[in-house]
């Protein structure tokens, strides 16, 4: 079964963004917003380095990748990003008021990433861990292979 969720983007995305990090005792500091801001920019998966980059470039000073990892790292514990482990990549989440696991599909050959959600799937995933004794944090799904558009190419 599919999770139903309302998306965000642009303008939307940022407020929902800001809401969900206040709502968790958290502040939307000024850098902060503009890391996520360069994070929601990106139409694949970036590194924490892409967004330094991004981030340095429209500040006009250089901002360290090791604070935009920080930074990264707290927009995970707060649902405001998703990591795509195999890439060591981060992107935005575009629901960050719905909690949830998420399974990735990753083009080796043009790197796009799409998220989808399947609640009976990462919950059976959860359940086959349980019952090996293992107490899940939390699952990691990325399947490789060919989006559809390069499989049509």
């Amino acid at each position: 079964m599919a999770h139903e969720h309302h998306s965000h983007a642009g303008e939307a995305l940022t407020h929902a963004a800001q809401a969900t990090m206040e709502r968790s005792g958290e502040q939307w500091t000024t850098m902060r917003a503009a890391i996520f801001k360069a994070l929601a920019s990106f139409d694949k998966p970036a590194s924490a380095y892409d967004i330094a980059d991004k981030v340095s470039q429209e500040e006009g000073r250089r901002v360290a990748a090791n604070s935009v990892y920080r930074i990264l790292d707290l927009f995970v514990a707060a649902n405001l990003a998703r990591r795509v482990e195999s890439a060591n990549a981060y992107i935005a989440n575009d629901h960050p008021d719905c909690l949830h696991d998420c399974i990735f599909l990753i083009c080796d050959n043009c790197g796009q990433t799409t998220h989808i959600d399947n609640d009976s799937l990462a919950s059976g995933v959860r359940a086959a861990a349980r019952l090996a004794g293992f107490n899940p944090d939390r699952p990691v799904i990325e399947v490789r292979g060919r989006c559809k558009d390069c499989e049509a190419a």
